[in-house]
């Protein structure tokens, strides 16, 4: 099979894997060298759901030996299977930059023969794109479940982010769905990964040209809606992930069928987008907003309220803590007021200082008042005209709410005219362009 079929088939057997990004590290480029990993050089392209397609998102093989129920690449499933080798990987990302399709690389890739040698070839292809194509850009690259320490170490040094993907997050919907995969051989190499990154940090202390690990940080992702996970047990393994292994992001990816079995959802399914999305607004406040998921969630209510955000459903539910003086509330409380972000809330401490604000001084420092004035008072006064009442500001909220457009996600492929055709691929690996 020529490199343009196997494009075809891995760039689209890569696009059910979200945790994919192109930030976190700071490495302009260098004399010699090809590409740039500046915070200002990465372009960022999104598709019709949000997904980041900056980067060239390719699996190095769709060959697997492990039989993942959820999977497309499973070895049960009978699917057209390819693999590049590493100089076919290499030259074709290296062509692609040089005609600024791409800014980076993110390599996955399914366990071919065993973990060590998918990851021995992982190590080929980025040692030929660092050391002979002198590519200086952004890699981010998948480490396989069950591989050695020692490959793990050495792909961490090629790489500028890495991630492991939990995808299920208890180990009895592993055992049901990925029999191959275990707990343990998961949180393994994320633990060697937190570990080899702090230890890096001394060393570049110590010593100004040690070779950086995982500058970028890790990463992981959980499918929503493959099981009956509620949201609780999802939102606290992602608050225990971060404060373990001090992860740089955790992806949420809505479920889609792509099997027909009766340990998942029907083939109809739709994929649960909203549910999705209130996992990334809860994601939010835990990283930025001083919340806890205990918080959020617990065992008498375990699943977001789909109607609400996560911080609304949160204020509604602690209406005694309301309605807030905006003159007086210290910082942490004006973060937990809907409407009012990180930005808005640093804006109210400093304009504070200097004179009492209103209703109009918070609109113009960038509070959204629709949501904010049935929470907050001014100079110990409600908005005027307002009528605040547990059900009407229920309502109110709900009404506005984002609606997500359409119910099935659109992934943007390379293969989607006008951004690529079968000539520009061969002119590419031929050196004619």
């Amino acid at each position: 099979m020529d490199v343009y079929n196997k494009l075809t088939v891995l760039s689209d057997s890569a696009k059910y894997d979200v945790a994919c990004t192109s930030s976190g590290v700071d490495r302009k480029g260098k004399f010699g060298s090809i590409g740039s990993a500046a915070k200002a050089g990465i372009c960022h392209s999104f598709s019709a759901d949000g997904r980041c397609i900056s980067l060239l998102k390719v699996l190095m093989t769709n060959v697997c030996i492990f039989d993942c129920k959820y999977c497309v690449n499973r070895v049960s499933n009978d699917i057209e299977r390819v693999a590049f080798t590493p100089h076919e990987l290499a030259e074709l990302t290296i062509n692609f930059y040089r005609r600024n399709y791409i800014e980076g690389l993110f390599l996955s890739s399914g366990v071919i023969k065993s973990p060590n040698h998918t990851t021995e070839q992982l190590i080929k292809a980025l040692e030929l794109l660092r050391s002979v194509y002198h590519f200086n850009g952004y890699i981010h690259v998948k480490a396989i479940p069950g591989a050695d320490s020692e490959l793990i170490t050495r792909l961490g040094l090629l790489a500028d982010r890495m991630s492991i993907n939990i995808e299920l997050p208890s180990q009895e919907s592993l055992t049901l769905l990925a029999p191959n995969k275990t707990k343990e051989s998961i949180l393994r190499p994320m633990g060697l990964i937190t570990a080899k990154i702090q230890e890096n940090c001394t060393d570049l202390v110590k010593y100004r040209h040690a070779s950086k690990f995982v500058p970028a940080g890790q990463s992981t992702q959980l499918i929503v809606g493959a099981t009956p996970d509620t949201d609780h047990k999802i939102l606290t393994l992602t608050e225990g992930l971060y404060k373990k292994y001090h992860l740089k992001r955790v992806f949420f990816s809505a479920y889609m069928p792509v099997a027909e079995n009766s340990l998942l959802p029907s083939m109809d399914t739709k994929p649960p987008l909203l549910r999705e999305h209130r996992l990334y607004q809860a994601d939010w406040l835990l990283r930025f907003y001083g919340f806890e998921a205990k918080e959020l969630l617990d065992e008498q209510n375990p699943n977001f309220n789909l109607q609400v955000d996560p911080k609304c459903n949160w204020a509604l539910n602690h209406l005694e803590k309301f309605p807030l003086e905006i003159n007086k509330a210290p910082f942490e409380m004006l973060l937990r007021v809907p409407g009012i972000g990180v930005t808005s809330a640093q804006r109210i401490l400093m304009a504070r200082r200097n004179s009492p604000i209103d209703f109009s001084g918070l609109k113009k420092i960038g509070v959204v008042l629709k949501r904010a004035q049935y929470f907050i008072t001014c100079k110990g006064k409600i908005m005027d005209g307002l009528k605040v009442t547990s059900d009407g500001t229920i309502r109110a909220l709900m009404a506005d709410q984002y609606k997500l457009p359409s119910p099935y996600p659109e992934q943007l492929s390379f293969f989607n005219e006008p951004f690529i055709t079968r000539e520009d691929v061969q002119q590419c690996l031929t050196g004619q362009i």
